[in-house]
Formats: structure tokens, C-alpha cells, sequence
């Protein structure tokens, strides 16, 4: 009896065995596999690499359609959705209502997207050089007259308006070589590559008009794509996780689509109200100095900042005092914005706290730049929900608490009820987990 048992025992454990030997086997296969093609890579990055950006450059036309996607969708849905409800309403067919709502909603976003192209062109454009352009060859008057002041104000004794007169000569005459030698000439080769390279300025408007082409596709059947998406998850991953991955995309794009847009919005209000109210004080330089303060804007936290700087010195040295009127002005600007333009527009959208934005600015900044400390925000509010969520989901799973305020005064947790201690342990208790 005890020899039939013993087979039965084997036969049953066979079968388990080949499949844990074979397990291990593929595993080691796996490994030595990703192990050889990972040293392949670093040996041979430089061709790797060429061919990387051989794809990015064919996938130029494409993203920046699916960007100019996502940023005039909403312009497309809130041009739809009032011409959907009046054809309903007026008894068109409720296929054929929504055929040509998609239609004109995609016709009114490109519309808004030409026109906003259109006015950078004409009127952005043209000013900004002029106003560059100008400050430039004004800059040794500017100069000599603020030095001038200095020394009628009597700032100082005459020795330091002496020095600061001789320095701010110097940084200015510096400054000034420096644009002639250096920034117009280079502007000026720019200008003429681009106007000599015919096909640079073919293909860059082929890519502009391959986007266009992405975007009308894309906004048409967004709904089937999106649909395509959702299938391939649930195929992918069991519906309790996909359910999760679905809603974790859901609010990446609240998160980020929010931010973006809505930082693009107060930009662009802020800038128009610098204009003006640089216009009404006669601020030198109006279009520049608001054009700074409305892109620099877009940086959270350091954007007014950045801005500020730069513009006050450029009023200053062409107008003390008006340096001080754009100084107050631009003070209670951001005050404006801080407290009443920006949270209306904004609302929370990142949810992350004041250090979180400071360092993610910071990161982001140093690693890519303007670009980084634009969209390091918004990617790091979209990486911390999703750290948050990870965090929730495993301390459920334990039977744990989620809030954060309830382990802030935490001393230790039961080991075998799982309750949240705030009292030191007895004696008891202690030697037990001794014992264990």
C-alpha cells in the first residue's frame, strides 16, 4: 500500500515539476535575453539612436496633430454641442444632427486655431522685432540719460554715482556689441537660411498641414478611438484593474488637460491686460514688455518672477520712473492674478502642495529647460495621483486606514487586530513581539 502511494505521489507531482523546471528555464531565458540586448543597445546607441530619431522626425506631422487635438478639442465640443441641441430641436434626425455638429464643431476649432495663428503672425510678429530691434539702437541714449539722472538725483555720494554710471555704461556697451556682432548677425543667417531653404520651409508647412489633416481625422472619430482603448485594456488586464487603469487615465487627463489649457487661458489674459495697462501708464516698449510678462506667466510659481526682472530692467533703463510705475504695476498684477484671475480659471487642478510644485519646477527646469518647468507640474501632479492611488489601493488591502491625519500621531499598529495604536505599548505587548 504504502509503495502505490508513494507512485501516486510521484505521478501527481510530475507534471507540477516539468512545469516549475520549465518555469525557471524560460526565466533564465528571459533574463540572459534581456541582459544581451540591453548591453546590444549600449554598444551599438549611436545607431540606435539615428534610428530613434528618424521615427520622431516621421512622427513630427502626427503629434503635433494629436497636440493640436487636445488642445482645440474643447473648442470643438463647445461648438458642437449648442448646434447638436438646435438641430434636434428643429427635427433633424438625430444621426444626421450629429454628423453635421461634427462637422461644424471641427470647422469652428480650425477656424480659432488659424485665426489665433494669424494674429502671432501679423501683429505679434512684426511688433516684436520692432520693438527688439528699436531697443537696441536707442540703448546708448537710454543709457546716457539714466546715467544722467543718477547723477542729478544724487544718489549716493558722486563716487558711487560715478561707479554705477561706468558700470551700467560698460554692461550696456556690452550688451549693445554683443547684439550687433553677435545676435543680429545670427538672426540675420537664421533669416537667411530660412528664406534660401525652400524645402526646410516646405516641409515645415507640410507638417503643419499634415497635422491639420491628423486633427480633422482624429476629432472625427475621437469616440472610436476611444473605444479602441478601452477594448484593448479590458483585454489586457481583468475588469477590476482595467476599471482602475480607465479612471487613473480619466483623471491624468482632468489633471493635465486642465492645467495646461487653463495656465494658456490666465497667460493670455495677463498679457492682454499688461498691454494695456502699460499702454495707458506710456510705458516704453509696451508690446515687448507685455509679451514677456504673458509667456513668462506660464511658468507656475517663478513665471512672474522671470517675467518681472527682465521687464522692469528694460523700462528702467529707458525710464526711471517709469520703471517704478511697471514695478507697482506688475506687483499688483500678480496679486490680481494670484487671488482672483488664476484660481477662478485653474480652480485645483494639480491638487499638489506649494513644496511639490517648487520642486517639480525645479527638477523638471533643470533637466528640459522651459519646457520642463511648464509641464513639470502638471506631469508630476499626474505621477503623485498615481503614486497616491498605488498607496490607497495597498492599504486597503491590508485593512489599513488611507488618511494620511490618521498616522500623523501614529505610535504602531497592532499586529494582529490591524488597529491604529496611539499609545505607547504595554509591557505585555512588547514581550510578546519579543517572543515572536
Amino acid at each position: 500500500m504504502s509503495e502505490q502511494k508513494n507512485t501516486k505521489i510521484v505521478e501527481e507531482l510530475q507534471p507540477n515539476s516539468w512545469k516549475h523546471y520549465f518555469r525557471i528555464g524560460m526565466t533564465v531565458f528571459l533574463t540572459v535575453a534581456a541582459c544581451i540586448t540591453f548591453f546590444f543597445m549600449l554598444y551599438r546607441w549611436s545607431d540606435i539612436s539615428k534610428v530613434i530619431n528618424t521615427i520622431f522626425t516621421s512622427a513630427q506631422p502626427i503629434t503635433i496633430g494629436l497636440v493640436l487635438t487636445y488642445l482645440l478639442m474643447p473648442v470643438k465640443n463647445f461648438v458642437e454641442r449648442p448646434v447638436y441641441t438646435w438641430l434636434l430641436t428643429n427635427k433633424v434626425k438625430k444621426k444626421k444632427a450629429k454628423s453635421w455638429s461634427r462637422v461644424i464643431g471641427i470647422i469652428g476649432a480650425l477656424v480659432f486655431l488659424f485665426v489665433i495663428v494669424a494674429i502671432l503672425i501679423a501683429m505679434m510678429v512684426p511688433a516684436l522685432v520692432t520693438s527688439v530691434v528699436g531697443l537696441i539702437e536707442s540703448m546708448p541714449a537710454y543709457v546716457e540719460s539714466f546715467v544722467a539722472w543718477i547723477e542729478e538725483t544724487g544718489i549716493g555720494n558722486s563716487a558711487f554715482a560715478t561707479f554705477v554710471g561706468e558700470t551700467i555704461t560698460n554692461f550696456a556697451g556690452e550688451l549693445q556689441n554683443w547684439a550687433k556682432t553677435e545676435l543680429l548677425p545670427l538672426a540675420q543667417q537664421y533669416i537667411a537660411q530660412i528664406t534660401s531653404g525652400v524645402f526646410s520651409v516646405f516641409k515645415a508647412v507640410l507638417n503643419f498641414l499634415i497635422g491639420i489633416i491628423v486633427v480633422v481625422y482624429v476629432m472625427s472619430i475621437h469616440e472610436t478611438l476611444l473605444g479602441q482603448c478601452k477594448k484593448v485594456i479590458y483585454a489586457l488586464f481583468p475588469a477590476k484593474k482595467a476599471n482602475i487603469v480607465i479612471k487613473t487615465i480619466r483623471k491624468s487627463n482632468d489633471i493635465f488637460g486642465g492645467f495646461i489649457i487653463g495656465k494658456i487661458i490666465d497667460s493670455a489674459i495677463i498679457g492682454a491686460i499688461a498691454y494695456f495697462g502699460c499702454h495707458l501708464l506710456q510705458i516704453p516698449s509696451a508690446f515687448l514688455v507685455a509679451f514677456i510678462i504673458g509667456v513668462t506667466n506660464i511658468i507656475p510659481f517663478f513665471g512672474p518672477f522671470i517675467g518681472a526682472v527682465p521687464s522692469v530692467l528694460l523700462v528702467l533703463i529707458q525710464s526711471p520712473i517709469h520703471g517704478l510705475y511697471l514695478t507697482i504695476f506688475i506687483l499688483i498684477l500678480q496679486q490680481v492674478d494670484g487671488n482672483i484671475i488664476g484660481p477662478k480659471i485653474l480652480g485645483d487642478k494639480t491638487g499638489l502642495a506649494s513644496f511639490w510644485v517648487l520642486f517639480s519646477i525645479l527638477i523638471a527646469g533643470g533637466l528640459f529647460g522651459f519646457f520642463g518647468m511648464v509641464l513639470g507640474v502638471p506631469v508630476f501632479a499626474v505621477i503623485y495621483y498615481i503614486w497616491q492611488q498605488c498607496i490607497i489601493y495597498r492599504m486597503k488591502n491590508r485593512n489599513l486606514s488611507a488618511k494620511t491625519e490618521d498616522y500623523v500621531k501614529l505610535v504602531y499598529i497592532d499586529e494582529e487586530t490591524n488597529e491604529l495604536m496611539y499609545t505607547k505599548p504595554s509591557k505585555d505587548v512588547e514581550k510578546v513581539n519579543v517572543k515572536k
